[in-house]
């Protein structure tokens, strides 16, 4: 490979792009390395979910543990939502949770898809510091007060609807001003086949008009009587739904936000899925399978994304579930190798197109997972390979690059001198001579966007909000052989 073209590349918005749920009231978060080597394959943001009600007094302690149960019951039968605390805002702890996993999935090539619950009484000056602490973010998805039409949620026991969804205004103007790259998501009601409405659609029109996403939640199944009974047929807090009922009642709830607003905005579904207690494991893989079919046959592609929740669940409503003896270890269910089959479809993958000839040393721009520059070069086989190795030396050494090789992604860490790529090859064995693109982009290094000069939780607004700019000097060296270093025979 002595002669190696150099091309510019630009990863783009797929038809529907997925996220990923890592981490709730249901399970621990897990790192962004241990999920891209089970997968394979970055998603376009991982989405994070926290509490945050600063004035309570048991705050900042996690509800169940300021409040224990002596029985296991409803996961919001406590003064707040058992969300993880959100430690920014008042406490200024942005070093903590959640923003060193929010530095890790932007590192990781990533956007993050926040969900905070807030105490609906708080004020606009109390929630100017939460938009600064997103502002070095780059393009932050933010759901604020999630399931609002529904009663079971802790902030719907402190206000009313109408003040609900007065609150959520309140929470978008001071965004839209304190943090322009934060897009807000409203996940509020969904359509209803008895009315032709939606729920509460007038207490929550204008707070439809005002988000910049729309949004609902519509499991296939779920056992939302988890922790506090298991469901069985003599038990009742579960249901299994027609996958194609909830199909259509979520496409028409996007029609009719279109309808009552005048407006045009993206729809996702922040969370879905189909629940292994209600199901088993193997119809969870199914009922998700049919779903995500049906969205890829749909001409009128009118879903731009979906949130998968979630990667690894105490109960069965993950990819992975608990390990009971060691909540470090998941246990993969049939659900996984399903959805990574589908992650890896050209539909739900951000595509990655050619746009010319670049020289190195190149300036690449990272504006998110749907907007980034790159560089191609060609990779020639003549055979599977043993030993497929790239190193970074000298100024390469300190740098964060993602890098995606036949559809398969690899992350270098800053200080990681060696990457081995075999792995792709140990499920796409090559049979012929080949020539594979090797793809190089570099997210900010430390997950934070900032302006040349002042503080990027308190200065001017600017391209620097959704945009970093990272030099790559050079390729790495690349290492191919095609036969093993020694052997004493071949065996059969």
């Amino acid at each position: 490979m002595s002669e190696i073209t150099t091309k510019k590349v630009l990863m783009k918005k797929p038809e529907c792009a997925l996220d990923l749920g890592d981490g709730s009231e249901r399970a621990f978060y897990v790192n962004q390395d241990y999920i891209l080597h089970k997968l394979q394959k970055i998603h376009r943001g991982i989405s994070l979910m926290y509490t945050y009600y600063p004035k309570d007094k048991e705050w900042p302690v996690r509800a169940s543990i300021a409040r224990p149960q002596k029985t296991p019951g409803g996961a919001w039968d406590y003064p707040y939502e058992d969300y993880f605390p959100y430690l920014g805002g008042a406490l200024g702890r942005r070093e903590d949770e959640p923003f060193n996993f929010m530095k890790e999935i932007r590192r990781h090539g990533m956007d993050v898809v926040l969900t905070i619950t807030i105490d609906p009484a708080l004020t606009k000056e109390d929630i100017i510091p939460l938009a600064k602490d997103l502002r070095p973010y780059g393009r932050l998805l933010l759901r604020v007060n999630h399931e609002c039409t529904g009663n079971w949620f802790c902030y719907t026991k402190r206000a009313s609807y109408e003040q609900i969804a007065d609150f959520f205004v309140m929470v978008c103007d001071v965004m839209h001003q304190y943090a322009p790259n934060v897009k807000m998501i409203l996940c509020a009601g969904m359509y209803m086949q008895e009315t032709g409405k939606l729920e509460m659609e007038d207490i929550f029109l204008e707070a439809h008009k005002k988000a910049d996403i729309w949004s609902g939640d519509n499991y296939l199944s779920l056992h939302w009587g988890w922790p506090g009974d298991v469901a069985t047929k003599e038990t009742s807090n579960y249901a299994a739904y027609d996958v194609d009922a909830v199909y259509e009642r979520c496409k028409k709830t996007y029609y009719r936000l279109k309808e009552i607003t005048g407006q045009d905005k993206p729809m996702v579904l922040s969370e879905m899925n189909a629940d292994g207690d209600v199901n088993g494991p193997f119809e969870q893989a199914n009922y998700m399978r049919h779903f995500m079919e049906l969205v890829e046959k749909d001409k009128e592609k009118w879903l731009t994304a979906f949130t998968l929740y979630q990667f690894r669940d105490d109960g069965r409503l993950g990819l992975e579930v608990t390990d009971p003896n060691n909540t470090d270890v998941g246990i993969e269910q049939p659900l996984l190798a399903m959805y990574r089959q589908q992650l890896h479809k050209p539909f739900y993958s951000m595509p990655i197109e050619t746009e010319g000839s670049i020289e190195l040393p190149a300036k690449l721009r990272w504006g998110g997972s749907e907007d980034a520059e790159g560089v191609e070069i060609n990779c020639h086989f003549n055979k599977q390979p043993h030993y497929f190795e790239l190193y970074f030396e000298d100024e390469l050494i300190d740098m964060n690059i993602m890098m995606e090789f036949g559809d398969f992604w690899f992350y270098k860490a800053p200080g990681v001198k060696v990457i081995d790529l075999m792995p792709y090859f140990f499920n796409n064995p090559l049979k012929k001579k080949a020539d594979i693109p090797l793809r190089f982009f570099c997210p900010p290094a430390d997950g934070l966007n900032k302006p040349e000069n002042g503080d990027p939780y308190d200065g001017e607004d600017g391209d620097w909000m959704t945009n970093t700019y990272t030099v790559l000097p050079k390729l790495p060296r690349i290492r191919i052989e095609e036969e093993p270093v020694s052997i004493f025979k071949h065996y059969k």
